[in-house]
């Protein structure tokens, strides 16, 4: 299969999966009305499925949820469909709510809709891989690659190319060179049929191999030539510019355009919704804050966000209003190892902050914080300046995300973390593994956080 084969089957399964989708509704409307008909009232679930066919084209596109489908197993891909239906369903319990149709919409037909499409599509995702393996083994559709190897590294090459490459390429040959051979290696594969070229050739000088990779140029073959590069860890890399300059650019970023935009999108609909939450919440938790202490019903600190940004956080007033002059004084009852406060009983917290603190009640101003973009529904908690201006390179990290209202370390309980650096590892490894999934199953978590109260003090 030819290079834009794996573009094209991408289009094709979003293809498959919003016909397949489309197709279960209707099916689950059938089976609740005995008729398929939008108009009058049922005029809605016409535009019901418009928007979320709409919204999960956004999904299909920002999660690659069909990366590596050729190489997924049965288990595998029940797995991936499930998360998609899993999503779906979230979704649509999303549209519903800020639409106003609880009482129009069956939920009968959206439950429905969810468990036929999660059955459709694995059997159409399962047909589909069966009948593209068995295309990918001709010849004449997969990628022939040829493989030049520095001496003593080809069979290293060799395994590694076969773990990693999917199901388009097929290696057709492969040969060691050294610095007196590797000129000469174009002259020999003349002739011979293949589409690719990768060379590893990590102690030949590259002007050694322009020649030679020029020599493939010329024969229209795509050549990839791999890279010495420094040890980079978990960071990725690609190949650009920066003014005239051909630069090798690394990233720990794993997110995409696409999905920072759907993450967007989700935060200004959860911020939207939380700020007219705590409009009402403001009704009754600001008369009683002015009730049992004197000062502003909110509280605003400067916090660090994306990249060292600074920006205004907001809570509700949980702690008199001398508390940041008496907490050097309570520096020596510090429960946290690192550089965060905390302190079990903490007298700087007002009768009424205990209360809205163990329910989590505080945090909801932050929701504006979540419109105007300072922060995410999900992220990295945000570091005070004092925390900020005592940071490593290690720590600076957290900041390469824009923080979050919650994240891993509220989710795994974090009153009962100790130690900062095991707040830095929870946020480290929510930056690593980001994704939109990630995001929808750290909110669930923290509903049932904030309804239990587990971790909040």
């Amino acid at each position: 299969m030819k290079r834009t084969v794996g573009i094209i089957q991408i289009y094709v399964m979003w293809l498959v999966d919003i016909c397949l989708l489309a197709i279960s509704y209707l099916i689950s409307l059938f089976i609740r009305f005995k008729e398929i008909s939008f108009s009058g009232n049922k005029d809605i679930y016409l535009t019901f499925l418009m928007i979320v066919l709409m919204m999960f084209t956004l999904y299909h596109f920002a999660s690659r949820w069909h990366k590596d489908y050729i190489k997924r197993g049965y288990f595998m891909e029940a797995v991936a469909v499930c998360k998609c239906n899993f999503f779906l369903a979230i979704l649509a319990m999303v549209v519903v709510f800020m639409a106003g149709w609880s009482e129009g919409l069956s939920r009968a037909v959206i439950l429905g809709a969810i468990v036929i499409n999660a059955f459709l599509t694995l059997i159409a995702h399962l047909i589909i891989k069966s009948v593209l393996k068995k295309v990918l083994a001709g010849d004449g559709m997969s990628t022939s690659l040829l493989v030049i190897s520095q001496k003593g590294l080809l069979e290293e090459t060799r395994t590694i190319l076969k773990d990693s490459l999917e199901g388009y390429y097929r290696i057709v040959d492969e040969v060691e060179v050294d610095k007196e051979s590797v000129a000469t290696v174009t002259e020999k594969y003349v002739s011979v049929a293949f589409d690719e070229v990768f060379i590893n050739t990590p102690d030949i000088a590259q002007r050694i191999l322009t020649p030679v990779i020029r020599g493939f140029e010329d024969m229209g073959v795509v050549t990839h030539y791999n890279l010495d590069l420094p040890d980079i860890g978990e960071a990725s890399s690609a190949v650009g510019s920066l003014g005239d300059y051909k630069v090798i650019t690394y990233s720990m970023g794993r997110d995409s355009a696409v999905g920072m935009l759907l993450k967007r999108l989700m935060d200004i609909i959860g911020g939207f919704v939380g700020v007219i939450l705590t409009g009402i919440m403001l009704l009754f938790i600001g008369p009683a804050i002015k009730l049992d202490s004197p000062g502003p019903v909110f509280f605003s600190q400067t916090r660090i966000g994306k990249n060292g940004r600074r920006f205004k956080i907001y809570k509700f007033r949980s702690m008199y209003i001398d508390a940041e002059e008496r907490k050097k004084e309570l520096m020596k009852n510090n429960e946290m190892s690192g550089l965060m406060f905390k302190m079990e009983d903490d007298p700087r917290v007002t009768k009424v902050g205990k209360f809205i603190r163990k329910t989590s009640l505080d945090e909801f101003p932050q929701f504006i914080n979540v419109l105007k973009g300072d922060m995410s529904l999900v992220g990295t908690r945000p570091p005070t300046e004092n925390e900020f201006e005592q940071y490593n390179e290690h720590y600076r990290r957290r900041l390469s995300m824009t923080p979050g209202l919650t994240g891993m370390w509220q989710v795994s309980g974090r009153s009962d973390i100790k130690d900062f650096d095991e707040v830095v590892k929870l946020d480290l490894e929510y930056i690593d593994n980001w994704s939109i999934g990630l995001d929808i199953k750290i909110l669930f978590q923290t509903v049932a956080v904030v309804l239990f109260g587990k971790g909040a003090k």
